[in-house]
């Protein structure tokens, strides 16, 4: 698969979830367990996936291997980072004194 027209749909229930399918395959192959938890998928925009693509999170080529191999790529949002800060709404030891 060297290049793939990719319709992406944003989920309406999890904030930064994406699904990248192949326009000709579409919604199909997905699990209806994973559109469950997906909600109704809302179109975002439609691509050009290549394997040289770079995209913000993944390469092209991690794309059309899933979408190879499952009929489907699905991005979910990074992980929350630790900010590092401490919980200012955290009872301290000193506060008993």
């Amino acid at each position: 698969m060297s290049k793939v027209l990719c319709d992406v749909y944003k989920s309406r229930k999890k904030d930064e979830a994406y699904i990248y399918v192949s326009r000709q395959g579409g919604l199909e192959k997905i699990p209806e367990a994973l559109l469950e938890m997906f909600g109704k998928p809302q179109l975002a925009m439609t691509l050009i996936i290549t394997a040289d693509k770079q995209l913000a999170r993944y390469t092209g080529a991690q794309i059309l291997e899933a979408i190879d191999n499952q009929g489907f790529f699905l991005q979910m949002p990074p992980p929350k980072e630790e900010t590092g800060l401490p919980d200012l709404f955290c009872k301290r030891d000193d506060d008993n004194a």
